[in-house]
């Protein structure tokens, strides 16, 4: 299958656009090498005078006075890898509050707690937030879903010109990621111990987060796990999946759900290296379950998401919320997915308004009056699955 090197990001784009014309300062917040240079450069060339990239060490040395260097300059300016630079966000402050707002700024970043905590010290209701990952299956076509979930995202990784180039990528990919990334952001923590804790936390991706398993397994303690877990949530390549919490009077699982977010780093921390690998591997159904979550989190875009699970075996993949309802999603790698126990407890328990269950199939049937089965190739339409 031929896969197109020029991939269109046009409704990222239009967010980024929107955000743009109401706020004064927009961050563009994703994992490293996931593409915001190259959508950021959509909207200011790298050669203009407005365009900061603050890993070359001219643009280091034109931002070493950043008032001065910013202040004179008109229209959208474009800063890079601005976590590499934090103090830039009170200098932000004081030209976005300038009355003629002759220019707005756009701010790239790839540590997600660590910018936005600076940043709204400095610039609460000044900026407004968008986050992007790699490419998703809107983007690609759905024809292309099972190489965007062998592969995963990242641009690289998605257009190598075979599985094992994709593969050699996103070892490389990791590798940087502990040994210059994070180290840059100021963590002194060994590479190959976050490397053998990331590799532990892919087995368990899926699962709910046991941090004395973990612990005793690397032979570290349970705040160092936690610490090393937050650091890749926040490094974006992690999801933490809160659990939701009903007044109800079962016992319900209280700790996170945790999930390598991007398919394709998963597989390359478990050795999985083509499509066959994957189909025939112990957790193709965890991997094809995160996934599905994260493509249902991008279409649907939910005011607030969790997973629910009683102590009782009663669960639900995602609890959804959104223009003030509740809804449910159900990740079912199976031929022909039934009505299920928890289905019934989660509709009774959380009151919710529909469940969707998505499966690899390719007929879509309702399994009651709120609950709909339908195929991966029409996730794109699952928006309109959770009406207003």
């Amino acid at each position: 299958m031929v896969i197109y090197i020029m991939i269109s990001r046009k409704q990222l784009f239009q967010r980024i656009e929107t955000s743009l014309r109401r706020s004064r300062i927009t961050a563009l917040i994703g994992p490293r090498q996931c593409g915001k240079t190259t959508l950021a450069r959509q909207f200011v060339a790298s050669d203009s005078i407005n365009y900061f990239d603050l890993e070359d060490p001219a643009s280091l040395a034109r931002l070493d006075q950043p008032m001065v260097a910013l202040q004179n300059l008109r229209g959208l300016i474009v800063i890079d890898e601005v976590q590499h630079r934090p103090e830039i966000f009170s200098v932000l402050r004081v030209l976005a509050d300038r009355q003629d707002v002759p220019a707005r700024f756009l701010v790239l970043g790839s540590a997600s707690y660590r910018l936005l905590h600076q940043a709204s010290e400095s610039l609460a209701g000044r900026i407004e937030t968008v986050y992007m990952g790699g490419f998703s299956l809107s983007e690609v076509d759905v024809r292309n879903d099972s190489i965007l979930w062998n592969r995963g995202g990242m641009p690289l990784s998605y257009l190598a010109q075979n599985d094992e180039d994709s593969f050699a990528w996103r070892k490389n990919f990791i590798l940087m990621l502990l040994e210059r990334d994070i180290p840059q952001w100021g963590f002194n923590i060994p590479s190959i111990m976050l490397l053998r804790f990331w590799t532990m936390l892919a087995h368990y991706h899926g699962q709910i987060w046991n941090a004395a398993d973990i612990g005793r397994s690397l032979g570290v303690s349970e705040g160092s796990v936690r610490r090393y877990l937050d650091l890749l949530t926040d490094a974006l390549v992690v999801r933490q999946l809160q659990p939701w919490h009903a007044n109800i009077k079962k016992r319900q699982v209280k700790a996170p759900k945790v999930y390598v977010r991007d398919s394709g780093l998963l597989h390359q921390l478990l050795g999985i290296r083509s499509g066959d690998d994957l189909l025939g591997h112990p957790k193709s159904g965890a991997s094809w379950e995160g996934y599905v979550i994260e493509e249902a989190l991008r279409i649907i875009d939910p005011d607030e998401a969790y997973f629910w699970a009683t102590h009782n075996g009663a669960e639900i993949d995602l609890v959804l919320l959104k223009h003030g309802k509740m809804f449910g999603l159900e990740c079912k790698r199976a031929d022909a997915p039934i009505m299920t126990p928890s289905m019934r407890s989660a509709l009774a328990d959380l009151a919710l308004e529909r469940i969707v269950v998505v499966y690899p199939g390719g007929r879509r049937y309702d399994l009651s009056d709120k609950v709909a089965v339908i195929p991966l190739r029409d996730m794109l339409e699952l928006e309109g699955l959770f009406p207003r």
